[in-house]
């Protein structure tokens, strides 16, 4: 059984003082945190890249969650293995020739690699590199159109999610998008254990509480199976 991983969003954390917002969320109980790698080309939106997964790496020891919506995963694998990111996700639309070399090259670096979807990509696209002989070891479902935070979770992407975790038991699904207490129990039942939540955390009164009710949500779902 894949474990449950609560990954808050730091996209949704002050970047002003990212050291310390990334201190508070694992003491809150979060077990990996997502950094959101965007280029402004892929995406319309541009946010960090290397140099700030590096300058945090000295502030903490956790798992980096790296999601790099980016038109050129290749060109970031060097630089963010010695940035020090954990995992490297990069998304299937612009690794489709050359996703093998891809996987192989972010292990190489000492990463773990992981692929994505957009909503409007068939989730059939990631079967080969699961299966592959050298897989990929994470996949993450885009519950919103990649790009900017605070959107509406779409669940009708659960349906991907549900057929990954059928087809693959014991792989790590993340979902990535409007996930929160209202829209966690979704997710769960249909598998996801990897769970990227930003406002829902960052913007609630209690932020340990709600990384609480997201891993019990899926701790739950996973003892009724």
């Amino acid at each position: 059984m894949a474990a449950a991983k609560i990954a808050p969003s730091m996209l949704s954390s002050d970047f002003a003082n990212l050291a310390s917002e990334a201190e508070r969320m694992v003491r809150l109980g979060a077990d990996w945190l997502h950094m959101d790698i965007m280029d402004g080309h892929f995406v319309p939106n541009l946010t960090i890249g290397a140099p700030v997964i590096q300058s945090l790496r000295k502030h903490t020891k956790a798992y980096l969650d790296c999601h790099l919506m980016v038109t050129n995963p290749s060109d970031y694998v060097e630089p963010f293995g010695k940035a020090g990111a954990s995992g490297f996700t990069f998304h299937i639309e612009v690794a489709r020739d050359n996703w093998q070399d891809l996987i192989q090259n972010i292990k190489s670096k000492g990463m773990r690699p992981g692929v994505s979807l957009r909503p409007g990509t068939p989730v059939e696209e990631v079967f080969p590199l699961v299966e592959a002989e050298n897989p990929v070891e994470l996949v993450l479902v885009m519950t919103v159109e990649p790009g900017f935070g605070g959107q509406k979770f779409m669940p009708e992407m659960m349906d991907k999610v549900r057929t990954l975790r059928k087809k693959y038991p014991s792989l790590d699904i993340e979902v990535d998008g409007g996930l929160g207490p209202s829209t966690i129990d979704v997710a769960a039942a249909a598998g996801a254990n990897c769970i990227v939540a930003g406002s829902s955390i960052f913007g609630a009164a209690d932020p340990g509480a709600v990384i609480s009710v997201l891993r019990k949500s899926i701790e739950g779902s996973q003892n009724k199976n």
